[in-house]
């Protein structure tokens, strides 16, 4: 398990645990808990999903919000919400505006201490024992903003490389090895529409949906559970981890990665929002998306390097952080951004063991200062622009960013805040990523001002995959 193979790196943690440092700021990306199989269109979370969700915020909550936590965000609201402190966004599907709401819920639990006393001498106070009423930026996908959590998606060049993979000759070795496993499994998924016809469907080539479907049988349908083994679903995880992995990351077909480079990018703007207003903005920064993001950043990150956990699946729940912190004791934000340290963490579900640091790229320390941080992450960020070329996209907005190109990277060594130099190439990458951190600022003042407007979707925004019948996650 991941928590068994970052072990020791836990434990050289805990010996650097009685420096005294400060956390400044803290950017989030979490996946949704258990849901339906995705192979119906109207997949959606659980009761389940949502519980795992809130768990995972009321563990931040432990880490980053309560006052007598070694990691407590400098001067951040140990009771009271705000979005401008703790702006949330997610894709407008609704598994992930709700996984991002459960977060935030369990990160901010209702507040008795909201009431207010009228001018009549009644006291007033939010329902439910105080609920606080969280807010989620809904991304549009035909929003811009849609790449830096789903950059794989409406991406032509992503899906014609992704293609390839069923054609290449370590899918085919796979099929081949692996169809008689396959065919155990028949029984099992008798009656799932697209697997009527085995020969043809019950394959490698769908090692994923077989995974899905069968994982969440074992959770949801006894039935079902009771026709597979436990060697059976190991296998079956086993080759979804390798056939997805494949699908995220490829030294030949860079594109394959691309969601990593755009989520890149926006944690590099959420952290530079925190930096640029002091600490007073975003101090935590919370995004809701999918597993393929995590493992395309994973494989960009040079996070392999560390294990072979690192090329799975994330589990229901997972999440990555990245803190902003000093090492030393502060009371306010600090006035040189060389003062300034990140540290990258995961966690791979709720019941795998805690938050725990790992080195990125390939590295072994497990911080970096900002501008190293910076360095590494722009080797493989991807903006707007960029995304646009890459992906042969002629979406609106890229016809818009096509018209009118950013401004290029200065032509001498720019420097930072902290007086340290920084390459062109950086100083590009964080002057593309402030126009990222304009939009973030901009979401928060959407949020303040925002009320329901519109309907939210009802269900998952996946196509449809097959009929609706035989549902395994019934």
């Amino acid at each position: 398990m991941l928590w068994c193979a970052g072990y020791f790196l836990a434990l050289s943690a805990l010996a650097t645990s009685a420096y005294a440092e400060t956390i400044h700021g803290v950017a989030v990306l979490t996946r949704h808990g258990d849901r339906t199989s995705k192979h119906y269109w109207n997949y959606h979370i659980t009761p389940l999903g949502l519980t795992q969700n809130y768990q995972t915020g009321s563990y931040f909550r432990d880490r980053y919000i309560l006052p007598d936590s070694p990691q407590h965000i400098l001067n951040i609201s140990t009771t009271t919400y705000s979005p401008a402190i703790v702006p949330g966004s997610a894709p407008n599907q609704a598994i992930l505006i709700n996984t991002a709401t459960a977060f935030l819920q369990g990160l901010y639990p209702p507040n008795a201490a909201s009431d207010e006393k009228l001018t009549n001498g009644s006291i007033s106070s939010n329902p439910l024992g105080g609920y606080q009423y969280v807010s989620v930026l809904p991304v549009e996908t035909n929003d811009e903003d849609t790449i830096w959590l789903k950059g794989s998606e409406q991406c032509p060049a992503y899906a014609a490389a992704a293609a390839t993979y069923a054609k290449s000759g370590e899918s085919l070795a796979l099929v081949g090895k692996t169809r008689g496993f396959y065919s155990q499994l028949e029984t099992a998924l008798k009656g799932v529409w697209d697997y009527t016809n085995p020969a043809a469907n019950l394959t490698f080539v769908n090692a994923y949906d077989i995974y899905d479907l069968l994982y969440v049988a074992s959770i949801h349908n006894a039935s079902i559970a009771n026709l597979t083994t436990l060697d059976q679903m190991f296998q079956l995880r086993t080759l979804a981890d390798a056939h997805e992995f494949a699908l995220t990351s490829n030294s030949s077909q860079p594109v394959r990665s691309i969601g990593g480079g755009t989520f890149a990018a926006t944690v590099i703007a959420q952290l530079n929002n925190t930096i640029n207003t002091k600490g007073q903005q975003g101090k935590f920064s919370l995004m809701a998306g999918s597993y393929n993001t995590f493992q395309a950043f994973f494989a960009l990150a040079n996070l392999t390097a560390v294990g072979g956990d690192f090329f799975g699946l994330p589990v229901y729940a997972s999440t990555m952080a990245f803190e902003l912190f000093t090492e030393k004791n502060m009371t306010a934000f600090p006035s040189n951004v060389a003062d300034l340290n990140v540290r990258f963490l995961f966690r791979n579900g709720t019941t795998q063991g805690p938050l725990t640091a790992y080195p990125l790229f390939g590295g072994k320390s497990l911080s970096l200062s900002w501008a190293d941080f910076a360095a590494g992450m722009g080797k493989f960020s991807v903006g707007l622009d960029d995304w646009c070329k890459r992906c042969n996209a002629t979406l609106a907005f890229c016809q818009k960013a096509a018209a009118n190109p950013p401004p290029p990277p200065p032509t001498q060594s720019a420097q930072s805040a902290g007086g340290k130099k920084i390459s062109n190439a950086v100083a590009g990458v964080i002057g593309a990523v402030v126009a990222l951190a304009v939009v973030v600022a901009l979401g928060v003042v959407f949020l303040l001002l925002r009320k329901s407007a519109g309907k939210k979707p009802e269900g998952g925004v996946a196509p449809a995959r097959g009929k609706e019948e035989g549902s395994l996650g019934s």
